[in-house]
Parts: structure tokens; C-alpha cells; sequence
């Protein structure tokens, strides 16, 4: 079976090529990919799988094909939603939709898995066990759709989940993985101070919700530097201060927006509590009112250890001439909300190098000129081929 699929995809490349020129023409923003969701249905029509479409809180599908011999049952899950970024690249498949992007790869990981997919499917008499293709909306925009697929109920037979991602900072050939925590967890958090206005000439008549609001930007950094083990890894950006007014009037109130990130519970946790704590305490020093809202979006996201031990090995070994280095790789600062699947399931997220050909210094994914070598298209196919044909073993 693992020639047979090799040869496969091999014949295959083009397509998924098409495929993902097609998406990228085609982007939608999360929780809006009607017509995507509606193209890669089209795509099992009459090929003898389940379908089950809008899945959870907006389009997910989930397609389960079921082998002919027992085994486990396997999920593999591929995002599908673009983020609202104006595209800069100069390729002819540029997007079509103004405004909207596939700048994360999202078309790339869509492209490779119905292909894959549909080659698992012709050799369901060979296969050993069910595995089911997640095809999941709005990774990009919390509260995400991975989440909501694992509530269902519709994966509770699971045994393991995988998923990759595209890296341009990697060449192509390369397959990265990490152990343990990979990925951040993130929360959003929004404060409003509300002070008591008043004249600048006179501020012991009034009280300045900007001096409130400039303290706790400074303060809130303590608990990076003050408050979590130099070991540990956490973030806080204060992205947003909306001050504005005139230069001689003492606001009366001031809106923080912040982005959180940490990459364990435990730091979490403390990042949390330690923000409250700090709010409390400005309200009596200030004398302020505050209102928090503080709402924790993906959590960490976990690899299994043995599961992805075994990933490594697999590849390794697997004699694949596209795959031409597997290396552990440093955990990585952003989030995904593939965390939810690990958090339920072993669960194994590994990265796909796909730095563009002739490029020294790649854009990263969001960036208006991100781009890919559709090289690496193949090297997914046949990395998680592998993977899948190593439990018939």
C-alpha cells in the first residue's frame, strides 16, 4: 500500500497545484467559506465516503472513509479560511477577492489533503482501519472552528490526530516537529478605566484615566519579567490605547486592548491571575472604576511525545526523496487552534518547508507577500502518506 500511494501522489503533483492555485484565487474570510466548503464537498461527491458538511459553528466537514480491514481510526484535519489582507504577490493566480488572502497556507493545506485523501480512498480495500479528513473553517478568528468540531461528538472514536502547517522560513524537503508544547496558547484582554474628567489647570479636581491607563501598561509587564520563571515563556502587547481628546482636557476614560501569549497552563494561569490582581490594585490606587474583559482564545498546543517520536522515526526512515531532512525544531510563538484536537486526542502538528525557490529572506505566513514553493505541496502529501501507512504496520 505505502508504493502503491507513493506512486499516487506522484502522478498527482499537478493537481494539487491546480487545487491550490484555484483556493488562492478563491479566498474567504473566517466563519464565511461558504463557497469553499462548498467546492471541496464537491469534490467527494460519488466516491463512496461519508460527508457530513457544516460541522460545528460554521462550515466544517468531516469525511470518514472506512477501510476494509479493522484498525484505528485516525483523523487528519487541513484549515481552509484567508485572512483580510490585501494581496501583494505578483503570481497570476492572485486573489480575486479584494481585501481577502490566503497568506497562511491554508489553500497549500486544502490542495494536498483532498488529494491524499482521495488516493486513500481508491485503496480502501488495502487499508486498515477509518480515517477520518477534517476540513476545518475559521482557524484564524476565535473562537476558532476546532473547538466546535471536537464538541460535537463526531470524533470521540479517534485514537490520534494529525495536522501540519506550512513554514516558508524552511526550505522544501525539510520536515520539522517538536515534542510537547509547540505552540502558544493566546487571550484577549480589554480594559476600560473610567476616571472623572476635568480642566487640565486643574487636575486635583478631576481624575485622569490616562495616567491610570499608562501606569497599568507599565506595570502589566512585571508580571512577564517579575512574576514567571525566567524558564517559562509568556508575552503580553498592549496593542491598542485609545486615549484620544483634546491636549487640554483630562480624559474620563481610557479602552486597552492586549494580546496575551504563553506556552504552557501553568503560565496561563498565572497570567491570568496576575492581570486581575493588577486591576484590582489600580482601582484603589487611582481610584478608578475598571472593567475587565479577559477571554483565554486557543489554548497551548500539546504533542503527544510518543506519538510524535514516532512521526520522527517514520519519516526518517520512509526512503521519500522529496523528504530530505526531519529535524526537531524549536517551539514556535504564535497559535493554532489544532491545540483543541491535542488537548482531546494524542495528537502530532508537524511544519512543511516551503520556502519560495530563489528567495534568501521568505515573507512568514501573514505577510501581503507571502508566498510558497508548490513543491512542498508533494512533500505534505507524502510526510503524512507515510505517516498514515505506518499504522497498517
Amino acid at each position: 500500500m505505502r508504493e502503491k500511494l507513493m506512486e499516487m501522489l506522484d502522478a498527482r503533483k499537478d493537481e494539487m497545484i491546480q487545487i491550490r492555485r484555484y483556493l488562492h484565487e478563491h479566498p474567504e474570510l473566517s466563519f464565511k467559506e461558504e463557497k469553499t466548503s462548498r467546492y471541496i464537498a464537491e469534490f467527494y461527491k460519488g466516491k463512496g465516503v461519508e460527508i457530513q458538511t457544516n460541522i460545528g459553528n460554521g462550515y466544517g466537514i468531516i469525511v470518514t472513509i472506512v477501510g476494509a480491514k479493522r484498525g484505528k481510526t485516525i483523523g487528519l484535519r487541513a484549515d481552509f479560511d484567508a485572512l483580510p489582507i490585501v494581496e501583494e504577490t505578483p503570481v497570476p493566480f492572485k486573489s480575486k477577492n479584494e481585501g481577502v488572502m490566503h497568506a497562511c497556507g491554508h489553500d497549500g493545506h486544502t490542495a494536498y489533503l483532498l488529494v491524499l485523501a482521495d488516493c486513500l480512498i481508491q485503496l480502501k480495500s488495502e487499508l486498515a482501519g477509518t480515517i477520518k479528513i477534517i476540513h476545518q473553517h475559521a482557524e484564524e478568528v476565535p473562537p476558532g472552528g476546532a473547538r466546535s468540531i471536537v464538541e460535537t461528538g463526531l470524533l470521540d472514536d479517534l485514537d490520534e490526530v494529525y495536522g501540519i502547517h506550512l513554514l516558508p522560513i524552511a526550505p522544501v524537503g525539510m520536515v520539522g516537529y517538536n515534542k510537547g508544547y509547540a505552540f502558544n496558547g493566546r487571550a484577549y484582554m480589554k480594559l476600560k478605566i473610567q476616571g472623572r474628567g476635568g480642566h487640565g489647570s486643574s487636575p486635583h479636581l478631576a481624575n485622569d484615566a490616562i495616567v491610570a491607563g499608562a501606569h497599568f501598561v507599565t506595570a502589566v509587564q512585571t508580571i512577564i519579567s517579575r512574576r514567571l520563571s525566567p524558564f517559562d515563556i509568556g508575552v503580553i502587547t498592549i496593542g491598542s490605547f485609545d486615549g484620544a481628546g483634546t491636549f487640554n482636557v483630562i480624559k474620563d476614560s481610557v479602552v486597552l486592548e492586549g494580546d496575551i501569549r504563553y506556552m504552557t497552563d501553568a503560565t496561563k494561569e498565572t497570567i491570568e491571575r496576575e492581570v486581575k490582581r493588577l486591576v484590582r490594585g489600580l482601582q484603589e490606587e487611582f481610584d478608578v472604576s475598571c472593567e475587565l474583559t479577559y477571554t483565554p482564545d486557543y489554548p497551548p498546543l500539546y504533542n503527544n511525545p510518543e506519538l510524535t517520536e514516532k512521526v520522527a522515526v517514520t519519516l526518517l526512515n520512509a526512503n521519500v526523496k522529496e523528504i530530505t531532512e526531519v529535524i526537531e525544531v524549536p517551539p514556535m510563538a504564535p497559535s493554532e487552534d489544532f491545540a483543541y484536537y491535542a488537548e482531546r486526542f494524542p495528537a502530532c502538528f508537524f511544519y512543511i518547508g516551503c520556502t519560495p525557490k530563489g528567495v534568501e529572506e521568505p515573507y512568514f505566513n501573514h505577510n501581503p507577500k507571502f508566498d510558497i514553493d508548490e513543491d512542498a505541496l508533494l512533500v505534505a502529501a507524502k510526510a503524512v502518506g507515510q505517516v498514515v501507512c505506518s499504522m497498517q504496520e
